[in-house]
């Protein structure tokens, strides 16, 4: 597996997480090689890292738009 050098930034949440499981897949095969596999953990802290930023704020976007709709007393 070759290591994408895509920033993270940049990357759909979607594409993100295909990345993560393509390199969680190739982690856990049989053929998984050794010599990348600091390079495939760093990678992955960095998608891990960039989704949960991403969920993090849609949470909280989508906790904003339902206290709009909530009547003020």
């Amino acid at each position: 597996m070759e290591i994408s050098k895509t920033d993270v930034k940049e990357m759909s949440y979607r594409d993100a997480v295909n990345e993560l499981d393509a390199i969680l897949r190739e982690m856990q095969s049989d053929n998984c090689d050794i010599d990348k596999l600091s390079a495939m953990t760093r990678r992955a802290t960095e998608l891990i890292a960039e989704c949960r930023n991403r969920l993090t704020a849609t949470d909280e976007e989508l906790r904003n738009i339902l206290a709009s709709l909530t009547p003020k007393s």
